[in-house]
C-alpha cells in the first residue's frame, strides 16, 4: 500500500508517512544513529534469515532439528554468564503489555518486579503506534508519564515502578516507513535504536541497563548479532561495554536445541532465558509442518505438562542455572471475568496451578498479562521460593533428549476447538489491522502468538485431512462423530464469524472482511505462510 513520502532534511534516511508530530524523536542525530545500525548490521541480518529458510527447507524435506555437532564443546565446557545486575536479581513476577500510554502506566504501577514493554507480539506496528510507544517510554524513563481519561480519571507513575525491559520486534519484521539507501530498515533495529538513543544514558546513570527481551531467535548466530548491535550502540553512545543486558525468549523449536550456545553468544550481557510458551507451540507446528506424525491437538489440550513442553521447560531451567542465568516461566493469559465470581475463581485457580508448577520446577519468575494476576502469581512464588531466585536449583535429574523435545502430544480436534481457532484467528487479525495488538477473547488475552497457533493448526489439519497418507492415531483428523475436517466447513465458519464480527462493536469490526480474506488465502494456500503478521503488515494504512 503506497504511503506519502517525506524527506527528512538532510538526514541519512527516507521517512515515509506523516512524522510532523515526532520531530523530537526523529532528529537528525537519531536518524543518523539508526542509519549506522542499518549499514553495519542489516546485510548480516538478511544472511541469517536466508539461513533460516534453508534450514526449514531441510526439515520440510524430512530432516528433524537436533543438537549441533559443531558446538558440542560449548555445551560441555564449564563457563558462566556475567554477573546479574542488582535491579534484575528478583524477577518473580513480570507483567507484559503493549506500549500504549495508559497500559504503560498501569503495568509500571502493577506491583510486578519487571514490566516488559512490547513493540512486538502485542503491538500493531503502525507508524503512530511505534513512535507513540517510543515517546511513552521516554516519559516513563523520565518519570513524567501521565494520562487523563476522557472521564477525568488521572493516571500517574507511582513511587516504586517496575524495572523497565523493552522487547523490540523480531529479526524477520521490516519497518517500511524508514528506508536507508532504498531498503526498509529492520523493525528490530528501529525499536532498539530509537529507545537506546533517547534513553540509554539516563537508564545507565540509574543502574537500569538499558534492559531488553530478545524475541524469535532461532540460532546462536542470531544472538551473536544482537550482541554485536548492543556493543556497537554502547560505543556510539559512550556507555560501558556490557551495560546493556538481555533476556532471550526461547520461543522457537530450533532455539531449544541451542540454549547453551545462545547464552554463550551473549555471555557478557545475558541475564536469562524465558519459556515463551505460545510462540514455542507455534514454532513447533511451523517447523514440523511437513511431518504428518507431529500434528498437535487443539490448543486447549496442549498444556505445559505435555511431554515436549515439559522437557523444554526443564531443559531451560537446567541450562540456565548451570550457567548462572535466570530461567523465567511463561505467560498466564487469563484476564478477570467480571460478573461471574465462580468462573473468575476457576480461572485464577488455573493460574495458581500453573505458577505452582513453575516455581516447583525451579523457575526464577513468571509472566502475567493483566495487573490483577500480579498478586496471584506473587503469592505462589513468595510461598515457594525462599530467596530472590532459584539459581541453586540445578536439576541434575534432567536429561532431555532430541526425541523428547520433538515428541508429539496426542489428543483430539473437537468441533468447538476447530471453531475457536477460526474465531480467534479472525478476530485477532481484524483487531490487529485496526491497530490493536492484544485483544481479549473469551477471557484470554490473545496476541500474535496465539493467533499464529490458531491459523497454523487450521492449515495443518485441513491440508493433511485432504491429502492421502497414513492415519495419525495420535491426533485423528476427524471429529469424534466421524464427520470430516474440510475446507467447506472452514469457509462456512469463517464467513459466519466474519458476519458476526462485522455487525458488532468488538475490536476489528471495521476490518472483518479484510481479515477474513487474508485468512482464507493463507489457509487455502498450498504452503504454510511463515508469519501471519508479514502479509497483514501490507494491509496496514
Amino acid at each position: 500500500m503506497a504511503v506519502p513520502q517525506e524527506r527528512i532534511d538532510p538526514g541519512p534516511l527516507t521517512v515515509h508517512g506523516d512524522t510532523s508530530a515526532y520531530r523530537d524523536l526523529l532528529s537528525h542525530d537519531a536518524l543518523a544513529f539508526l542509519a549506522s545500525l542499518h549499514r553495519r548490521f542489516d546485510t548480516h541480518r538478511r544472511v541469517l534469515l536466508a539461513a533460516r529458510a534453508e534450514r526449514q527447507a531441510g526439515w520440510d524435506a524430512g530432516a528433524l532439528p537436533d543438537f549441533r555437532a559443531d558446538t558440542r564443546a560449548i555445551r560441555e565446557a564449564d563457563w558462566q554468564v556475567a554477573p546479574i545486575p542488582p535491579a534484575l536479581r528478583d524477577r518473580r513476577v513480570e507483567i507484559t503489555g503493549p506500549v500504549e500510554r495508559k497500559m504503560v502506566i498501569n503495568a509500571l504501577n502493577s506491583g510486578a518486579q519487571v514490566f516488559m514493554a512490547d513493540f512486538e507480539d502485542s503491538s500493531t506496528p503502525t507508524l503512530d503506534n511505534q513512535l507513540d510507544g517510543q515517546r511513552n517510554l521516554i516519559d516513563a524513563v523520565a518519570g513524567t508519564i501521565a494520562w487523563d481519561s476522557p472521564e477525568g480519571r488521572r493516571y500517574r507513575l507511582g513511587a516504586e515502578p517496575a524495572v523497565l525491559v523493552v522487547r523490540p520486534r523480531g529479526w524477520h519484521l521490516p519497518e517500511r516507513h524508514l528506508e536507508v539507501d532504498g531498503e526498509p530498515m529492520a523493525g528490530a533495529l528501529v525499536d532498539f535504536g530509537l529507545f537506546v538513543f533517547h534513553n540509554a544514558r539516563a537508564l545507565h546513570r540509574r543502574d537500569r541497563g538499558p534492559y531488553f527481551y530478545l524475541p524469535k531467535l532461532e540460532a546462536m548466530e542470531e544472538a551473536a548479532l544482537w550482541d554485536a548491535v548492543m556493543a556497537h550502540a554502547e560505543g556510539e553512545l559512550g556507555l560501558p561495554h556490557g551495560c546493556m543486558k538481555a533476556t532471550v525468549l526461547i520461543e522457537t523449536l530450533p532455539a531449544a536445541f541451542q540454549m547453551h550456545e545462545i547464552l554463550h553468544a551473549l555471555r557478557e550481557r545475558v541475564v536469562g532465558l524465558n519459556c515463551g510458551r505460545w510462540d514455542y507451540i507455534f514454532s513447533y507446528l511451523k517447523t514440523l509442518r511437513r511431518h504428518r506424525d507431529r500434528l498437535l491437538p487443539e490448543r486447549g489440550q496442549v498444556q505445559m505438562t505435555v511431554p515436549f513442553l515439559k522437557a523444554y521447560s526443564e531443559l531451560l531451567i537446567q541450562t540456565c542455572h548451570r550457567r548462572g542465568a535466570f530461567a523465567m516461566g511463561g505467560m498466564a493469559a487469563q484476564i478477570p471475568i467480571k460478573g461471574d465470581e465462580a468462573a473468575n475463581e476457576a480461572a485464577l485457580e488455573k493460574v495458581r496451578g500453573d505458577k505452582l508448577r513453575e516455581v516447583r520446577a525451579g523457575h526464577d519468575g513468571t509472566w502475567v498479562a493483566h495487573p490483577a494476576l500480579v498478586p496471584v502469581a506473587r503469592e505462589v512464588f513468595d510461598r515457594h521460593m525462599e530467596g530472590a531466585n532459584q539459581l541453586g536449583v540445578l536439576r541434575p535429574d534432567v536429561a532431555v533428549t532430541r526425541e523428547q523435545l520433538l515428541a508429539p502430544a496426542c489428543g483430539t480436534i473437537t468441533r468447538a476447538g476447530f471453531d475457536n481457532n477460526v474465531e480467534v484467528a479472525l478476530r485477532y487479525t481484524a483487531a490487529w489491522l485496526e491497530g490493536l495488538g492484544c485483544v481479549p477473547i473469551h477471557h484470554l488475552m490473545e496476541d500474535a502468538a496465539t493467533a499464529e497457533i490458531a491459523r497454523t493448526q487450521l492449515w495443518q489439519w485441513l491440508h493433511y485431512a485432504a491429502e492421502p497418507g497414513e492415519r495419525n492415531d495420535c491426533v485423528p483428523l476427524e471429529f469424534a462423530d466421524g464427520a470430516p475436517i474440510d475446507m467447506a466447513l472452514f469457509d462456512q465458519l469463517l464467513a459466519a464469524h466474519a458476519h458476526r464480527l462485522r455487525g458488532s462493536d468488538l475490536p476489528g469490526a471495521s476490518r472483518a472482511d479484510e481479515a477474513a480474506t487474508l485468512l482464507a488465502q493463507l489457509t487455502h494456500a498450498s504452503q504454510l505462510g511463515a508469519f501471519l503478521t508479514l502479509p497483514a503488515y501490507e494491509l496496514l494504512a
